[in-house]
């Protein structure tokens, strides 16, 4: 049986050359590809055959945690595999919390990648024993299981959003990270279309409601 896969990643360079690898191996069919969540909803509501998702967990627009969670409410039947750039990635176990199959570090060889989307397609789960411990804490629940506050944000933008609420400013962030300004304000800018947040005050708010803010 041939298993089809569709790509979402918005890294043009790194989709083309895993949609080329994913093509030139036998019984693997790449039906798809998406450079963010708007095109990757749309894309697959349309009803193309997909057996396995190769899902970028930070997409330009939007979290890919989120879509794996809206893509699975809709077509219960796919298989997501979560590609990330650190395989300890607090965003990996929100990832598998939302119905991912596993994750593919990035740096992964060729022989690495067709293993994991055979064994996902195949029904398996594709998980450290770190990433797997912790997200089965998560399931057993319990007061040993830490849950993770806003799980959408990569690990800087969380960061970020927790020195904002300790209540330092860009410039003091951005020497306390060994980040440019610009940057920063990129980081708090993709926090607040994110959240769906209006301005710095209503993060601070909202990042207090959550416990940050405690690290300044």
């Amino acid at each position: 049986m041939t298993i089809s896969v569709v790509v979402v990643d918005d890294h043009p360079v790194f989709r083309i050359g895993m949609a080329a690898l994913l093509d030139s191996l036998a019984g693997i069919r790449v039906t798809g590809q998406a450079a963010g969540a708007g095109e990757a909803g749309p894309l697959l509501a349309s009803g193309i055959a997909a057996d396995v998702v190769l899902m970028d967990l930070d997409l330009g627009d939007g979290s890919g945690i989120d879509l794996t969670r809206e893509l699975l409410r809709d077509r219960p039947d796919l298989r997501v595999l979560v590609v990330t750039m650190h395989e300890d990635d607090d965003a990996v176990v929100a990832a598998v919390r939302a119905g991912a199959r596993g994750y593919l570090v990035k740096s992964a060889p060729p022989d690495a990648v067709e293993r994991a989307v055979r064994a996902v397609a195949a029904g398996e789960m594709i998980l450290s024993p770190a990433v797997a411990q912790r997200a089965m804490a998560y399931v057993l629940g319990g007061r040993t299981a830490t849950r993770l506050p806003f799980p959408q944000l990569t690990d800087r933008e969380r960061e970020v959003l927790d020195l904002v609420a300790a209540g330092l400013d860009n410039e003091t962030i951005a020497r306390r990270l060994g980040l440019s300004p610009k940057t920063v304000r990129n980081h708090l800018a993709n926090v607040l279309a994110r959240l769906g947040l209006p301005d710095r005050s209503a993060a601070i708010v909202r990042a207090r409601e959550e416990g940050l803010g405690t690290s300044g």
